[in-house]
């Protein structure tokens, strides 16, 4: 069976990651349009790089580790019955902390860095900043988080659409079902007469378009659709 599965904030969440977006709105007392979009980098980049910094080094602090649902999905990504696609709008490396060999990461990943310059994208476990040098072209001032902003393209759109296009179930885990284009990936599956899942701690907005819903914990349910499917 070929299946794709998008994972959110949800799954995350239970290791420990803050989603950082309050009740009000803010990140971190932040407005979005000061900390998430190319326009705030380019105002005020010290801020920017001091609001990743501190998601980095709270990623890498030790304290945040793979929960079951992380794991149980690379248990499925080494099943010889099933092929997995497994596809997060997560910018941590939990899925790879948690034995996924193949995740693509649409929003970017927190811990690479990329150059504005020559596009080089690296390894990053360090504060960056405005004294930060591209090892690939030597400029100054030129590195960023390689994460996707408000107003910028998600990574492996066309890869994303080719796989669902070829699955037999898509699955959604811990997704709010409000950020697009990742929210429309189930009307894609439908549209195409895939069976669709999705595993969620609560209702979200795009529930009724789901063929069947099951509530509660990743931790929890995760594993127990894992097993189902051996």
């Amino acid at each position: 069976m070929n299946i794709v599965v998008l994972t959110g904030a949800g799954i995350s969440a239970e290791s420990g990651v803050p989603t950082f977006r309050g009740a009000d709105g803010l990140w971190e007392g932040h407005r979005v349009e000061e900390v998430a979009t190319p326009e705030a980098f380019v105002r005020d980049p010290h801020l920017v790089h001091h609001f990743y910094n501190l998601r980095r080094a709270k990623l890498l602090d030790g304290t945040i580790h793979p929960n079951p649902a992380h794991q149980a999905l690379a248990r499925l990504a080494a099943s010889k019955e099933h092929r997995l696609f497994l596809v997060t709008q997560n910018i941590d490396d939990l899925h790879e902390r948690g034995g996924s060999p193949d995740v693509l990461h649409m929003h970017g990943e927190l811990l690479k860095s990329r150059c504005t310059e020559c596009g080089a994208v690296a390894d990053c476990r360090e504060d960056l900043g405005r004294a930060s040098v591209c090892k690939a072209c030597g400029h100054l001032d030129c590195l960023r988080p390689h994460v996707v902003w408000f107003g910028e393209m998600p990574f492996g759109l066309d890869e994303i659409s080719v796989a669902i296009s070829q699955a037999d179930l898509f699955v959604a885990i811990g997704t709010s079902g409000n950020v697009y284009p990742a929210a429309g990936f189930v009307f894609l599956a439908r549209q195409a007469g895939i069976k669709t899942l999705e595993i969620n701690l609560e209702v979200s907005e795009g529930t009724r378009i789901f063929h069947e819903s099951r509530r509660g914990r990743a931790g929890d349910l995760v594993p127990q659709w894992v097993d189902e499917l051996q």
